[in-house]
Order: structure tokens, then C-alpha cells, then sequence
């Protein structure tokens, strides 16, 4: 069986309660008041906003949560506590702002302790019995509570729509540096070739423009993970399909360390820097390098550098006419079987990178020389005075080098 807490205020007589409820809701005004004489005293830097009426809204505040607090005595101490709003206002005003709500939270406990210094003078006044009084007391720290966390409310609430107002600003400014600078247009007054209306949009953010970014596409590992925690001078856009960053500055000393550590546990690429106006071409590249990624041909599972990899994304992306180069050029071995032509292939490459003889090749093959002179015997036999023009190797080895990447070749 639960037994019930006593309370010492339940048993005060109604008669008395009543009567504490009208002296204190008499003296609300005035000790309203008071209350915000001594707030500013103690904080004269909190700014005094009026309402509609062009009364404070800090007195109304006070007064408002006086009434509630002494209402609330009257109509019983079971019933829920019902905070004014005006307080998820102040919450909102701080975050709007930019402060916290520290100042804020120490003014309300200034307000409770001369609140309730008035009020234990009445209570002395109308006789009601000190373990009433203190009982009291903690009622209203515990109002207190439901006055922060409606601040609170409001402070967060302000917070996240500030913070998706600047997503919002922080993705247009992202696709307009991604828009082809011939479609982009320049504008009168633009100062070092950047579009004023560019300039404005990072102003508007606090971005300062550099001279230099790279572009960043990554893949998500999953809907739930967390985004990359980035320093606040990199852009962030995670709405898209593909969440992209525009990082500033991106060869600056320690930028990638700390670039690999904020994206650990994400798969992607960043592209070359380039100046500024030229960030579509960065986010090309990194986004070629995401295809063969996911295609399996580049590393999953990290931030790639498109700059290691220039030869996969030179030779790799133009897939249709490196396919009708490579039909073109290794015909001959069509004759062949698989083996024996993927040998044959293997070490026509070997030869071409090294142009060393039989030794070099082998060295570089794994295999005896005499082997090597074997197969490359026939490679002349197959290809005959092709294979000393220097077009047609240079051709040959791109496509090789193609098939290789691909993993046809080892």
C-alpha cells in the first residue's frame, strides 16, 4: 500500500489560503515592479523589449508568472502548473540573438528569491505556519524549473530555425558556385571577377571567399549516419542524393589530415583544387571518382584524393571509345585463347612501360626471359610494323593500361 506524502500546505485552512492569494495578488504590480528595478540593477546590459503595448515585456513576464504561481495556489496544489508563454519568447529572443541563456536563467532566479521575500512577509502577516511557508518555497523553484524549460523551448526552437535558415542560404551559395561560370554571369560591380550576388550570398553566411577550393561527393554508409563533423569554414550540403562539400583553401597545412578524420567511416572523393569560379570543375572530378567507386574500380570506404588517381579517372570514364579503341587495337590477339591472349597482353605491356629487353620484362612479369623473348616473338608476328609506330603504341599502352585498372589484367 502507498501511503500519501503530507503536505503542510493541503492543510492550511481554505479561509487562510484565500486570503494569502489576495494580499500577494494585490501587491503583484508593484512587486513586479520592483522585480525588474532590481533585475536591471544587477543586469543592465539585458535589453528591455516592449510589447505591442509598449509595456516591457520582462514586467510582463513577471507579472504574468506571479499570477499563474498564485493562481495556481487557489485552484489546488494538484493541479499542473500552466507557465505564461511569453517566457518561450524570451528563450527565442536569446537565440535569436546569438547569447545563451545563462544571463537568463540566473534573472529568473534572481526574480524567485525577491518574489519570495515579499511573499513570506504576507505569510507572516495572515499567520500561516512556517512548514506551510517552506513547502511553499520549494513549489516555486520548482515553477522556476517550467519557466527555464519553456525558455529552453524557445531558445531551441530559434536555434533550429536558424540553423536550417543557414542550411538553406549555405545550399544556394553551393549550387551557384556550382553553376558553369559562362551561365553564372558576372554582373556589374563584381570585384576580382566574383559575382556580387556570389559575394553577397557568402556574406550573408559569414563565408570568407578564398582563392582556392576542392569539391568534395560522398556516399553515405547508411540514411541514419551522423554527417561529417567539419570545420565550420567547409560547406556542407546533405540533402542531396550524393552529400557534397566545398572545402576552402583545401592544400593548406593539416586541411586534409583533418579532413580524412571528419569524414572517417564515409566513402568519396574530393577533386583537384581549383580557383573559386571554377568549383564545377572540382565537383566533375570528384563526382567521375564516386562512379568508379561504386563501379568497383576506385577504393570504397574513404575520402579518395581525384589527384592519386589521375590515370583511373583519364583513362577509365570515356568508357565507349576506350572500348572501340581497345576492340581496334588488340584484334590480333582475337585468335588467341583467353590465357594464352591475357599473357600475351601482360607482357606487351611489361614492354611497352619498361621498353627494356627480354630481362626487364621478365623481371617485371615474374617469369624466365627466355619466356619473355617467346611471347614477344609472336606479339611482332601479330601486329608487325604496328608496333613500331609510336602512335600505335602509345594507343596500345592506354588501352592496356585501361584493361589493367579494370582488373583484366595483372
Amino acid at each position: 500500500m502507498v501511503t500519501a506524502v503530507r503536505s503542510a500546505w493541503r492543510e492550511v485552512p481554505p479561509y487562510q489560503v484565500r486570503q494569502f492569494a489576495a494580499l500577494a495578488l494585490e501587491e503583484v504590480p508593484t512587486l513586479a515592479q520592483d522585480i525588474l528595478r532590481e533585475i536591471r540593477r544587477a543586469y543592465p546590459q539585458l535589453p528591455l523589449v516592449p510589447d505591442e503595448f509598449g509595456e516591457p515585456r520582462a514586467l510582463v513576464g513577471i507579472r504574468q508568472s506571479l499570477e499563474h504561481f498564485l493562481a495556481h495556489l487557489t485552484a489546488g496544489p494538484d493541479r499542473p502548473h500552466v507557465h505564461p508563454r511569453v517566457f518561450q519568447e524570451f528563450g527565442r529572443g536569446e537565440g535569436l540573438q546569438g547569447r545563451s541563456l545563462d544571463v537568463l536563467q540566473a534573472v529568473y532566479r534572481l526574480g524567485v528569491r525577491l518574489a519570495w521575500r515579499r511573499l513570506a512577509e504576507i505569510g507572516q502577516q495572515v499567520a500561516i505556519p512556517a512548514p506551510a511557508m517552506y513547502e511553499l518555497a520549494e513549489s516555486g523553484y520548482e515553477y522556476l524549473d517550467g519557466l527555464v524549460a519553456e525558455s529552453v523551448r524557445g531558445y531551441a526552437e530559434a536555434a533550429a530555425r536558424q540553423a536550417g535558415e543557414r542550411l538553406r542560404l549555405q545550399r544556394r551559395l553551393m549550387e551557384q558556385l556550382f553553376t558553369p561560370p559562362g551561365r553564372r554571369g558576372r554582373g556589374a560591380g563584381a570585384a576580382d571577377g566574383v559575382p556580387p550576388a556570389l559575394a553577397e550570398r557568402a556574406a550573408g553566411i559569414g563565408w570568407a571567399l578564398p582563392e582556392r577550393v576542392a569539391v568534395a561527393v560522398l556516399l553515405r554508409p547508411s540514411r541514419e549516419v551522423v554527417a561529417p563533423a567539419v570545420a565550420p569554414d567547409v560547406l556542407l550540403d546533405m540533402e542531396s542524393e550524393r552529400p557534397r562539400m566545398v572545402v576552402p583553401e583545401p592544400d593548406a597545412p593539416g586541411r586534409r589530415e583533418l579532413l580524412a578524420r571528419a569524414a572517417a567511416g564515409w566513402s568519396g572523393a574530393i577533386g583537384p583544387a581549383v580557383p573559386l569560379l571554377d568549383a564545377a570543375k572540382s565537383l566533375r572530378w570528384a563526382g567521375v571518382a564516386v562512379d568508379l567507386t561504386e563501379r568497383g574500380l576506385l577504393p570504397a570506404g574513404e575520402l579518395l584524393q581525384c589527384t592519386e588517381h589521375t590515370e583511373a579517372l583519364v583513362l577509365l570514364p570515356p568508357a565507349e571509345l576506350i572500348e572501340d579503341l581497345t576492340r581496334r587495337r588488340l584484334a590480333p590477339l582475337d585468335g588467341c585463347g583467353p590465357a594464352h591472349g591475357r599473357r600475351l597482353a601482360e607482357t606487351l605491356l611489361a614492354w611497352l612501360e619498361t621498353r627494356g629487353g627480354a630481362p626487364e620484362v621478365a623481371a617485371r612479369l615474374g617469369v624466365h626471359p627466355q619466356t619473355v623473348r617467346y611471347r614477344l616473338r609472336q606479339i611482332r608476328e601479330l601486329w608487325g610494323t604496328e608496333i613500331d609506330d609510336p602512335d600505335r603504341r602509345f594507343e596500345l599502352e592506354l588501352v592496356l593500361r585501361a584493361r589493367r585498372l579494370r582488373g583484366e589484367l595483372s
